[in-house]
Formats: structure tokens, C-alpha cells, sequence
């Protein structure tokens, strides 16, 4: 079991990050995050999620005009922003990623079966991309409140990879945080049977 440190950094009082400290995240710092995220499970290692780190002042110039208002100015002000997004056609590595079946590329030949799929994997990814965060020392900053369309057409041309989710990342400003909020209690989320 982790000890109860590793437990607070990834848990317990790890925190979504509004604000931000003025501390780059490098290249080293991301490919750090993708190699730990790549390792966790996913259906047959499908691996459907693909991520766009918006870094440079152009690039979150585009994505301004997708962002909702209240997620404007800490995107903006965010070192990175991930956009976390699902390829469709992640079955054409299958044969690579899945070499113990080589029929895996066929499970997903109905373009809705291969939705589903991309979707719920590509979302596990995303949560996975949070802790794999933590785990190097990065704060997170997940969130909705943006136009899927919008960022589409921008940083996914073509209709293969949809995004999911924004995930803003650097090293927070402790702050700019909100009292932590509730949790459900196990008896109202869980049962045993």
C-alpha cells in the first residue's frame, strides 16, 4: 500500500487549482505525466485518449473564444491547458497495441460500438491524466464549461478525435482555493452485496 503521503498527493488533499503560480511546465514535466498515464488499464489497451497541451500564447488564443466565461481567465492564466479528447479510429493501432489478438481491430467495426468505447476509455485516461499530474508534481485544474465544437475545429480538424474534457495544469496557487466541498459517504454511494 502507499504510504499515507502518497495517499495525500494523489487524494486526499489534492485540490482542482483555480490560480496559479508563475512556474513553467516543461517538456520534461509532460512527457513525465504521458509516460505514467500510458501504463494504466484501459479495454483490450485500446488507448483511445489524445492530448493537446495548449502552452504557447497563440495556441490559447485559440482556444479562448471555445471557453465559457467563468473558465476564461484561469485558462488563460494556466502555464499549460490539456485537452484531453478520444480518437474514434483508435482501433487502427490495435493490431500494435493488442498483438496477442489479432482480431481486436474487428470488435470495434460498428462506428457506434467504437464511440462508446473511445469515450469511456478515453475518459478513464483522463483520469488517469490527473493523477499521473499529481504523481510529478503538477496541480490540476479539470473542468467542462467549453465549446466541444469550438475546440474541435481548432485543435482536432478532420472529426477523428473529439474532445472530452480541459485539465489546466502547472503548480498551484494554494491561495486561490475554494474550501474543499462534501463527499458522499460510502452507505449513500455504495453497496455491498
Amino acid at each position: 500500500m502507499l504510504d499515507a503521503a502518497a495517499l495525500d498527493t494523489l487524494f486526499r488533499t489534492a485540490r482542482t487549482h483555480n490560480g496559479w503560480v508563475d512556474k513553467p511546465v516543461s517538456d520534461a514535466d509532460l512527457h513525465h505525466l504521458y509516460d505514467l498515464m500510458k501504463m494504466a488499464p484501459t479495454s483490450a489497451n485500446c488507448s483511445p485518449a489524445r492530448i493537446v497541451f495548449v502552452r504557447s500564447k497563440a495556441a490559447k488564443e485559440q482556444l479562448r473564444p471555445a471557453l465559457s466565461a467563468g473558465n476564461l481567465e484561469k485558462t488563460m492564466a494556466a502555464p499549460v491547458t490539456a485537452i484531453i479528447g478520444y480518437d474514434l479510429n483508435f482501433a487502427e493501432h490495435m493490431p500494435r497495441l493488442f498483438p496477442h489478438n489479432l482480431d481486436a481491430k474487428n470488435w470495434f467495426s460498428d462506428p457506434k460500438v467504437a464511440e462508446v468505447v473511445a469515450f469511456r476509455n478515453g475518459t478513464l485516461q483522463g483520469a488517469y491524466f490527473i493523477l499521473a499530474a499529481r504523481a510529478v508534481g503538477l496541480d490540476t485544474g479539470p473542468m467542462s464549461g467549453f465549446d466541444n465544437a469550438k475546440v474541435d475545429a481548432a485543435f482536432f480538424p478532420g472529426g477523428q478525435v473529439k474532445s472530452n474534457f480541459l485539465c489546466n495544469l502547472g503548480h498551484g496557487d494554494s491561495s486561490q482555493l475554494f474550501p474543499r466541498s462534501p463527499r458522499l459517504a460510502f452507505e449513500e454511494a455504495c453497496k455491498v452485496l
